[in-house]
């Protein structure tokens, strides 16, 4: 069994990471009852992300943001015409997707872990897939 579906998402500033762990699984729970399988969740857009990491402390998002922020700071000294070459860059080093387990219908997450959007060129509506593999 193959279950798609797209979700739309407004972020509010431009880098921010969005816990979408409830949004996931929303519009094919009653697909997926009772199956097994692969959750793969990916961004379509070359300056946002998705990764798993702590949802228990708002204050690890921070972190991160403020460490790519560091790592990568935006800069005009880019030559990628659109001036936005950092959201790209730290696009790269989240990456674009995640592939987590499905069993009897439930997303498989640790105590304390939650999926996020990470963007990185906001604010902007922007979407992410949800495809379910499985039995």
């Amino acid at each position: 069994m193959i279950v798609h579906k797209t979700v739309s998402l407004k972020t509010n500033t431009r880098e921010e990471l969005v816990n979408i762990s409830d949004k996931i699984t929303s519009g094919i729970a009653d697909e997926i009852e009772n199956s097994s399988g692969i959750l793969l969740i990916s961004s379509p857009h070359t300056t946002a992300g998705i990764t798993v990491n702590e949802a228990a402390d708002p204050s690890v998002c921070y972190d991160m943001t403020n460490k790519l922020k560091e790592l990568v700071p935006f800069s005009r000294a880019f030559t990628h015409s659109e001036g936005n070459s950092d959201s790209h860059i730290k696009t790269a080093l989240i990456g674009t997707s995640v592939q987590l387990p499905i069993i009897d219908g439930k997303l498989i997450l640790g105590t304390w872990q939650g999926v996020f959007f990470c963007e990185f060129d906001g604010p902007r509506t922007r979407k992410f897939h949800v495809t379910f593999i499985g039995e």
